[in-house]
């Protein structure tokens, strides 16, 4: 019986361990296929990893064994050069679905979409799993990427280039466009004495040997290959066949005639982007380069290629988005013969829209010319209008080098000129010296802190108002009577706008600059620093309220805000708003009303006439016959403390046509640094007295 027992026992523990056993490989199994997978989760994990770039994971999730020829090198290199050549990005899968599942195969349909360089592309696709050990791999073929290419096809992107708008000047002269360079370029087989043909190039070109080097060094150069090398200045017949050629077109083909002296040494014509005006405009217009990887991430979805250039500065950059325009693309199927088999996606180009500006690029030349040789800035407008007719800053740089491609020796030279070349000085401010009188004179009548006839009587050449001052005066040119405001500005005597300052009062004076554009943005096109009265947000002392008067103390200004002002005297006291684009009869748009009265403007302008026109203005050397002018002198002194001697000088002339009748109504506005021993404000206005003369032929 016990052995019976014993028996017993024995099967039932045995039959428990076949359950326990199976038990325990049926939850390994069901854990195992819980774990597997599905198709149609993988056919989307799959396509997410086309996007991220991870070819790697892509290729792990095929089964391979059955496919020889298709090796992870193979493979990632085939949809790394499509995915990446089609630009594709916001790739999405949805609508999936299980077709079929034949043995171990199982067929999935589903929806793909990606935007890419040439527009959206969808399409319907099948892809086919197999069970493996490892869970479903995916039987690949290249219909995965399209689903009618095949292994021999090929993915093609072919580019229509847009044409970049041009920028004019009112007249409709082109002051950047289409223009023809020369290329200069080796080819290695004709090249004879490397060595001492290099030494030549590098100096010609003034150019890195090394660099020359390099790009013949490229893999794709055969001995009869063009190797380009730089673009510099094309010199045409029509520039030779000139009476007087110009001194610089003959320096430049002397230098192309030794170019070509150097064996395998050729000049090709290349199309380039031309800035016409040059160093004359350079600040303004600016100047376009080719992209770089950072601006194809920044501006990723917006156009741009490896092929493309972006505006880097001035009008180009300004309006880059409006001149780009839109490079045309097609994406397609092609055979093994390169033979189109189906368009996948296709975008017309547009070309880039044509930037008329209110410029005239002859007095934009002439201010130029003038004071090329100076540190300094003009603006010139229409009074009348608003419209911009000059914004010149100099010395300056050619803008035609950053596009044949400019050295890092030039680069260097420019960036460490002590002139400062690269600089744009008509966009910052500076000390406004005695071309603020009006300004101040116009404010003292609108808030009645004095008439235009009081009598500030002659305190001689220097004057404090008391001696709080304790050893600082302020100081003037000339001594006159009666000194009245129109007599003031005449004689420009700091002494009469100190005062005039005081009676008006710093909170006063403060709140009427603010209501005339201090402390805020000039609303033009081109950003320009912020006008100011002083370093905080108030006028502090009395003698920095008594500076402030003749335009000196903290006072700083933007020339193009100061012509702006300088309006309100031939509009019956309205601002008028300066703009860049052109605009067909336009009639003008008031900024701010009303600054000041049509009485005020009138008082004030027979002080600015008499700057010009009495024998004893400052800037009588302008007068005209001709035409009745208008205008301003200021001599601005930088010193580093007030004792100090040696400070340097600001000159400037504000000048304008004053019949508003007259055939071409001008405003300019010149500065030039360091006029000390040079003449003074004398200096500037002399040279824009020849501006004017040019202009008014």
């Amino acid at each position: 019986m016990e052995c019976h027992m014993k028996k017993i026992i024995g099967i039932i523990m045995s039959v428990f361990l076949v359950v326990a056993v199976s038990i325990t490989i049926y939850m390994v199994t069901e854990k195992q296929i819980f774990k597997k997978e599905k198709p149609e989760e993988l056919i989307v994990k799959y396509m997410k990893y086309i996007e991220k770039k991870e070819y790697d994971a892509m290729y792990s999730m095929i089964e391979t064994n059955s496919q020889n020829s298709l090796t992870k090198e193979n493979f990632i290199n085939r949809n790394s050069k499509i995915y990446e050549g089609m630009e594709v990005r916001n790739l999405k899968v949805d609508s999936v679905k299980l077709e079929n599942h034949e043995s171990k195969n199982v067929t999935v349909s589903y929806n793909t979409s990606f935007e890419t360089i040439a527009g959206k592309v969808s399409f319907r696709n099948k892809a086919i799993f197999t069970d493996t050990e490892d869970g479903y791999k995916m039987l690949w073929d290249d219909s995965l990427i399209f689903p009618e290419l095949e292994e021999t096809d090929k993915i093609q992107v072919s580019t229509m280039q847009a044409e970049r708008g041009e920028i004019t000047d009112r007249n409709g002269k082109v002051l950047a466009g289409k223009g023809i360079a020369s290329s200069v370029g080796i080819v290695p087989g004709k090249l004879k004495d490397r060595d001492d043909s290099f030494k030549k190039l590098a100096k010609l070109l003034n150019i890195d040997a090394k660099t020359i080097k390099s790009k013949l060094g490229a893999k794709w150069v055969k001995d009869d290959s063009f190797v380009p090398i730089t673009t510099i200045p094309k010199v045409s017949e029509q520039d030779l066949m000139k009476l007087e050629p110009d001194n610089e077109v003959l320096k430049e083909q002397k230098r192309q005639e030794k170019l070509l002296d150097i064996s395998g040494v050729m000049l090709s014509d290349t199309e380039v982007r031309s800035y016409t005006l040059g160093e004359a405009a350079s600040h303004l217009i600016g100047y376009v380069q080719s992209v770089t990887a950072e601006d194809l991430e920044k501006h990723q979805g917006e156009g741009y290629s490896s092929n493309s250039v972006i505006g880097r500065s001035g009008i180009e950059g300004l309006f880059e988005k409006e001149l780009k325009g839109q490079d045309g693309y097609e994406i397609c199927i092609v055979d093994e013969e390169g033979k189109s088999k189906k368009t996948i996606a296709e975008i017309t180009e547009e070309d880039g829209e044509d930037i008329q500006l209110t410029i005239d690029s002859d007095l934009q030349k002439s201010l130029y010319e003038q004071f090329k040789k100076d540190k300094g800035c003009s603006v010139a407008m229409n009074p009348y209008t608003g419209e911009v007719l000059a914004l010149v800053s100099t010395p300056s740089y050619d803008n035609n080098d950053f596009i044949r491609g400019m050295s890092s020796k030039q680069w260097t030279l420019l960036n460490e000129d002590k002139d400062k070349p690269l600089y744009n000085r008509f966009r910052q401010v500076w000390c406004p010296g005695s071309t603020f009188k009006p300004v101040i004179a116009s404010i003292g009548l609108k808030t009645g802190a004095f008439d235009a006839d009081e009598d500030f009587e002659n305190e001689g050449l220097s004057w404090q108002k008391d001696s709080s001052w304790g050893s600082y005066y302020v100081t003037t040119l000339h001594a006159y009577e009666p000194v009245t405001m129109k007599n003031a500005l005449i004689y420009s005597d700091n002494i009469y706008f100190a005062k005039a300052a005081l009676k008006i009062g710093a909170d006063k004076l403060a709140k009427s600059l603010d209501e005339i554009g201090f402390n805020q943005e000039l609303p033009f096109d081109i950003i320009m620093s912020n006008s100011q009265y002083s370093n905080t947000d108030k006028i502090e002392t009395e003698v920095q309220l008594a500076d402030s008067g003749y335009g000196q103390g903290q006072v700083l200004v933007n020339p193009l805000h100061l012509a702006s002002i300088y309006t309100a005297f031939v509009n019956e006291g309205n601002i008028v708003k300066p703009y860049l684009q052109y605009k067909e009869n336009t009639s003008g748009e008031i900024w701010i009303p009303k600054v000041f009265s049509t009485d005020t403007v009138n008082k004030v302008m027979e002080g600015l006439k008499g700057v010009v026109n009495d024998s004893h203005g400052t800037a009588r050397s302008a007068y005209r016959k001709d035409i009745m002018l208008a205008g301003k002198t200021g001599t601005a002194e930088l010193k580093a403390t007030k004792e100090d001697t040696e400070g340097t000088e600001i000159g400037w002339f504000s000048v304008f046509t004053v019949d508003k009748d007259v055939k071409k109504p001008v405003l300019i506005i010149s500065m030039v640094e360091n006029v000390k021993g040079i003449g003074g404000s004398g200096y500037v206005v002399n040279k824009d007295k020849a501006v004017i003369d040019e202009y008014m032929k």
